[in-house]
């Protein structure tokens, strides 16, 4: 819901009413992910996507559907064998859609959760997509330190507020089952849970002409961007307009200080672009130690990436440790210009993040997207 939240917001606050439609669930090849949304606005108005342009007009009719007779509906699609063409998938994906009537009466915390989000302060939404017909599209809105809303049953809001909670902390998504009244073993009722985590950090090191197309990369891929360097003549604001913020400070301590702040987590980036002893061996010493980041990158020639490794064992940095990195950093494409490599430096955080080879489409066989 994230990617139509404002204008949802700005409907509901003016009291208007639309239709919600959400991807719950994905299996094989689908082209967007869960939380995906579309909406149907109170003058027809098409917001969004929610699979890239496959089934976005049958999701439109039931979006007027659900505004015209009020009752939600879980939706399936997928590629039909009878006509691959027909109101499904043609990429060889299933997705299932949730789509409800939002009112500020139907979804009394919106305001709440869209100020949540702008705010950048954490709040899951758990929202039951299936189960007994009176239960449907029942909420329940949790932040770290409470909850609103409900879903019709106290177990089953005990349950979810820790689930969900869980799900918050990680970043993610999903589609959690129970019985009918809480049961964690149980079976008849699903919930989908949407975390609205604030985004996830990138921390590029090194004040250089790639460190701002880096920045620039990242800021485009959703993650919230710091440049730290120590230098305070290269690490300015107007120097790189695509960081959140620019902090001059040595890197390795920098980086300490933010892990003891608890403002490092799996969904860190670190991309040290230094290529500087003095700078990166220090702060690859405590980034490659921390418990658990999305990715380590460190740039340099292939003599720079020896003599690191030499300097990171002396200090102690055992083998497993060294294979948390990459270095050198980027896939291989070729790349010359910061901008080319920044999109290398892009390209494989992506492929670690989902799994992929980094091998050109063409060449292989099976599902485009791989289940993450």
């Amino acid at each position: 819901m994230r990617d139509v939240l404002a204008k949802l917001d700005e409907w509901w606050a003016k009291g208007e009413t639309a239709a919600l439609a959400t991807v719950v669930g994905t299996y094989s090849s689908a082209p967007r992910q869960p939380g995906a949304s579309m909406l149907v606005g109170p003058a027809g108005e098409a917001v969004g996507s929610v699979s890239g342009g496959c089934v976005e007009g049958a999701v439109y009719e039931l979006g007027e559907q659900v505004l015209a007779d009020g009752r939600p509906i879980l939706q399936r699609y997928g590629v039909s064998d009878d006509d691959a063409f027909a109101v499904g998938l043609t990429c060889g994906g299933i997705i299932d859609i949730f789509v409800e009537k939002v009112t500020p009466q139907s979804y009394a915390q919106l305001g709440a959760v869209a100020e949540a989000v702008r705010a950048e302060r954490p709040v899951a939404v758990a929202t039951v997509v299936s189960g007994p017909a009176d239960r449907l599209g029942k909420r329940l809105v949790v932040w770290p330190d409470g909850t609103d809303g409900g879903t019709g049953s106290a177990r089953l809001d005990d349950a979810l507020r820790d689930d969900a909670r869980g799900l918050l902390d990680a970043g993610r998504n999903a589609m959690l089952t129970y019985g009918v009244d809480g049961q964690r073993r149980g079976e008849g009722l699903s919930v989908f849970v949407e975390s609205f985590a604030p985004p996830p950090r990138m921390i590029v090191f090194g004040a250089i002409d790639f460190a701002a197309a880096v920045a620039k990369i990242g800021n485009f891929l959703g993650f919230r961007v710091t440049v730290c360097d120590a230098r305070p003549v290269f690490a300015t604001a107007s120097r790189f307009p695509g960081a959140n913020e620019v902090v001059v400070e040595w890197p390795h301590r920098y980086l300490a200080a933010e892990a003891e702040a608890g403002r490092i987590d799996a969904r860190t980036a670190l991309c040290v672009l230094t290529h500087d002893p003095k700078f990166d061996v220090p702060l690859l010493e405590v980034a490659l130690r921390l418990p658990e980041v999305a990715y380590i990158g460190a740039m340099g020639s292939r003599r720079t990436h020896e003599d690191r490794l030499e300097r990171l064992r002396e200090r102690g940095i055992t083998e497993e440790e060294i294979a948390r990195m990459s270095s050198p950093i980027g896939l291989d494409l070729g790349a010359r210009t910061p901008e080319e490599t920044a999109v290398s430096i892009a390209a494989e955080m992506i492929a670690k993040h989902w799994g992929g080879g980094g091998e050109p489409l063409g060449r292989r066989e099976g599902p485009i997207h791989i289940s993450g």
